[in-house]
């Protein structure tokens, strides 16, 4: 069962996320043959308060 997961800023919409797990879910398929009904994809939405780039917070650099 190949699992797959993404982080993510907080911040995408509903949308945006079923289109990430649906493409996620097709390169699964295609990269190892699995099933679909096999494949899982988790989103892990961070908040920007806790997502660190060049030792600052995303959300104290206004990403």
């Amino acid at each position: 069962m190949p699992f797959a997961q993404i982080y993510m800023m907080e911040g995408r919409t509903e949308e945006q996320k079923r289109a990430v797990i649906e493409k996620v879910a097709q390169a699964l398929v295609e990269a190892t043959g699995a099933p679909i009904e096999n494949t899982r994809v988790w989103i892990h939405d961070v908040p920007k308060a806790q997502w660190g780039i060049g030792g600052k917070t995303a959300k104290d650099l206004g990403r």
